[in-house]
């Protein structure tokens, strides 16, 4: 009861702070969203206070860099794959990452250079874009 009530308060704080700054969370799907993205550079925030850069580049290539927090003692900190957009779902996959099995996430443009992002899993999180 206690986390359906929280995801309650937290989806309407959401939308209460959509409201108060004027910007209009937006799915985006297709070419939208390929457009948002294409060429681009995502900084996926991370829960130690830091970003996760992701580049996007117009070959339908990914570049993710984990060097700064120190990921090679774990896996590969540094990879290149694969994007491509399927419907309204950003897919990516890696060559090891994610044991190489394709990912897929739905993308909501919250500002001109902000979005949410929830992975197929419902892992969901904030990113910044630049580019």
């Amino acid at each position: 009861m206690f986390a359906r009530f929280s995801s309650f308060i937290l989806a309407v704080a959401s939308v209460c702070a959509l409201l108060a700054t004027g910007v209009r969370a937006e799915p985006l799907a297709g070419s939208e969203l390929k457009d948002f993205v294409n060429g681009k550079r995502v900084y996926l925030a991370t829960p130690f206070g830091g970003e996760f850069p992701l580049n996007y580049k117009r070959s339908g290539t990914v570049t993710g860099d984990g060097t700064a927090f120190g990921l090679g003692k774990f896996l590969a900190p540094k990879e290149t794959g694969r994007w491509w957009v399927k419907g309204s779902n950003l897919c990516q996959q890696w060559p090891s990452w994610y044991e190489g099995k394709p990912t897929c996430f739905t993308i909501t443009k919250t500002g001109e250079r902000s979005l949410d992002w929830v992975r197929q899993d419902g892992r969901r999180g904030r990113a910044r874009i630049e580019g």
